[in-house]
């Protein structure tokens, strides 16, 4: 079918076809003659001259060229205006941004637009800035004016605050200064201030951070009431810890302390960080510190409390993963004995300055599951310190953190003076400051030296006990005499006294051997601790009018200040009880 004759009819033909000024009916002369031309006609370019053209025509005559001024041939591209035909100062006078033109080393104004006069009133041109324009005083932008015009290249401010309240951020421009008047031109002469208004923007910035600072204050309040207020101070060890959240571009963690004296002498120590930020972080911390208190009035070894915690840790929320460190030092061995979840190793300085670091074991983090975790021990005499520490003190961005533990050593090897003074030095001398980017925590303890006076406050005697009917009138008279070598009160030595035959009973009757009376005092209690073979632990119970035992550990209970029991680690167990001193 020929579709030549039927086009004429299709929509929008007859409109084309005038453009092109054909008949849309006719047909192509030859073959190669049809529609792409008049498709290029069509979209504005101008046809080849043809055999129907005469150059020689007078313009305007048919064949000829079109004439001048006359409307542009079909098909013709209109020329673009030049830049010059537009009217600058009426763009400037329609932006919504403010504009202000100046020039000179003083920065007389040339012009200021509509959004600028209508924000801060119509400006005199020819005044300086510093008279006639105080608003670019309040954003301070005299300054950066000076340093546009000297150096000629373009400086922004964001986001600065005028008297009034507005927030603007603005850009100074040089701009050369055309002769006029017979004036000679100067480029870079001028300056163009242009300032966008940020208000609301800021504004909106404002409340994000103070909402950011509630949140974050609200974080720090809380981790601080979950640590201790006030560290317990044992008899023995001298004790300080340091905590400081990160800076304020950092959320509050959930790093934690604490020292928690057992009885008989011995002092737990904990150290621990939840991994995450934020109040909730916080709040996995307070619920673990809560049951390692719990867990460690019950006595058990370091790796057992850290197996119970391990297991809470999974309840409280899957997600949240934790590190710990577990210690507790007895001061009749001179040692620390230690369980660790995933965290960093204890240090212990020496008195000679020499420092070690605590060896293995260490399981995984708490809330893992799945791992048996063991103790492990290390060495602190007298006149040594140690050590805990959160990742935060020795962790950098960049840096392998063995580089910080080391770090941290070499810190510590000259780190003297009390234990607070080591936390600060520690602090200063890893560079931790206010804008730190992650929260430290730092637990110091010192096994003191005591020579002289000091040391005659400390005593310790001990007695093996043999069995039969013969030890408790021996353990008797023993305590008799070392009580009254301590120059104890009459009262409080027949106390004493009193307690250690109970204890002595109730092992005898019981217990298994070996046995043996342990007497410690300190500068404020008198220990009395009773161990033997047998790991089944006694318990305070009501004796009947009739029943002719059950009294003893009631009697203790009575007499003493306080008591307890624990396992021993080759399987017996240890019956204690204190006494406080006068003073």
């Amino acid at each position: 079918m020929n579709f030549t004759r039927w086009s004429a009819r299709f929509p929008g033909t007859q409109r084309r076809a005038a453009a092109r000024g054909t008949d849309p009916g006719a047909a192509p002369a030859s073959r190669g003659e049809g529609s792409v031309p008049a498709a290029r006609g069509e979209y504005g370019q101008q046809p080849a001259p043809g055999a129907d053209d005469d150059p020689s025509a007078p313009p305007g005559a048919p064949g000829g060229p079109p004439a001048p001024g006359g409307p542009p041939a079909p098909g013709a591209r209109s020329t673009p205006p030049a830049l010059e035909d537009f009217s600058v100062r009426e763009i400037l006078g329609h932006l919504p941004g403010l504009v202000a033109l100046t020039y000179g080393p003083d920065h007389r104004i040339a012009y200021v637009n509509e959004a600028y006069a209508a924000a801060f009133g119509h400006r005199a041109p020819g005044s300086a800035v510093t008279d006639g324009c105080p608003e670019l005083a309040d954003l301070g932008l005299l300054p950066l004016m000076d340093q546009v015009l000297r150096s000629g290249k373009p400086r922004t401010v964001k986001s600065r605050r005028t008297k009034s309240g507005g927030s603007y951020t603005v850009s100074c421009l040089p701009v050369d200064v055309p002769a006029h008047h017979g004036q000679p031109g100067r480029p870079g002469g001028g300056i163009l201030v242009h300032a966008a208004d940020v208000t609301d923007h800021a504004e909106a910035a404002e409340r994000l951070r103070a909402s950011e600072r509630r949140h974050r204050e609200t974080a720090v309040t809380l981790q601080r009431s979950l640590l201790p207020q006030e560290l317990e101070q044992p008899d023995d060890l001298r004790v300080a810890a340091t905590y400081q959240p990160g800076g304020a571009d950092a959320a509050v963690g959930g790093d934690w302390y604490d020292v928690i004296t057992l009885g008989a002498g011995r002092t737990a120590l904990v150290i621990g960080d939840v991994m995450g930020r934020g109040v909730r972080a916080a709040a996995v911390m307070g619920q673990l510190r809560t049951a390692v208190r719990a867990y460690a009035r019950l006595d058990l070894p370091p790796h057992e409390v850290l197996q119970l915690l391990d297991g809470l840790a999974a309840e409280i929320d899957a997600s949240q993963i934790a590190t710990c460190v577990y210690a507790v030092h007895d001061p009749n061995e001179g040692r620390l004995v230690y369980a660790s979840a995933g965290h960093l190793p204890i240090l212990v300085r020496d008195e000679d300055g020499s420092v070690r670091r605590a060896d293995d074991p260490t399981g995984p983090p708490l809330g893992t599951g799945g791992w048996l975790h063991t103790s492990g021990t290390i060495a602190l005499p007298p006149g040594s310190t140690a050590v805990l520490y959160t990742d935060g003190l020795v962790e950098r961005r960049g840096e392998d953190i063995d580089e910080g533990v080391a770090a941290l050593e070499r810190a510590l090897s000259g780190a003297t003076g009390t234990p607070q003074v080591v936390c600060d030095r520690l602090l200063r001398s890893l560079g931790v400051t206010a804008e730190h980017d992650d929260d430290v925590a730092v637990l110091v303890l010192q096994h003191p030296s005591r020579t002289g006076s000091d040391a005659e406050l400390f005593h310790n005697a001990a007695l093996d006990l043999l069995g039969g009917v013969e030890a408790a009138p021996r353990a008797r008279a023993f305590a008799s005499g070392v009580l009254s070598s301590w120059r104890f009160p009459v009262e409080l030595r027949d106390l004493g006294v009193l307690a250690t035959s109970e204890l002595v009973a109730n092992s005898l009757q019981h217990g298994t051997p070996p046995m043996r009376l342990r007497l410690r005092r300190t500068d404020r209690r008198l220990i009395i601790e009773v161990t033997d073979g047998d790991d089944h632990l006694p318990r305070r119970r009501r004796a009947e009018t009739e029943d002719e035992a059950g009294r003893g550990i009631s009697i203790i209970a009575t007499i003493a200040s306080s008591w307890g029991s624990r396992r021993t680690p080759g399987g017996g167990k240890a019956v204690w009880c204190e006494f406080a001193l006068p003073g």
